[in-house]
């Protein structure tokens, strides 16, 4: 079992930044790949950015160039810098850790919110 438990979310103007952070804990030792998704009103999850362990990143086209995902390894924690935050940004963020075929999954995140406004 894994439980990830996000931070960092609020209310931010358009151009500003937000750091979101995931701490995963539990009996086993996070070796998939950690991400982010995220959900707005009236839209359905999407995919934001993952990274693998070896540190190789995945990022929506939609977020690239302004996101930036990392993980510390030793802490099983995964962050989402965003920078240039923009309106359509809004959204509930959604930690996530992949399937493991040993130790089972996905695992989700509760979810924060993050709010950007013009």
């Amino acid at each position: 079992q894994v439980q990830l438990v996000e931070s960092g979310g609020g209310l931010v103007q358009a151009g500003e930044s937000l750091k979101l952070s995931c701490a995963a804990s539990g009996s086993s030792v996070i070796t998939t790949a950690m991400g982010w998704y995220r959900q707005a009103p009236g839209k359905p999850r999407e995919f934001v950015a993952k990274i693998f362990r070896s540190g190789t990143t995945n990022y929506a086209d939609s977020v690239k160039g302004r996101l930036t995902i990392s993980r510390d390894n030793a802490k099983n924690t995964v962050y989402l810098q965003m920078n240039n935050l923009k309106p359509e940004d809004t959204a509930v963020y959604y930690c996530n850790v992949e399937r493991s075929p040993i130790w089972g999954g996905p695992y989700w995140g509760k979810g924060t919110q993050v709010t950007v406004s013009s």
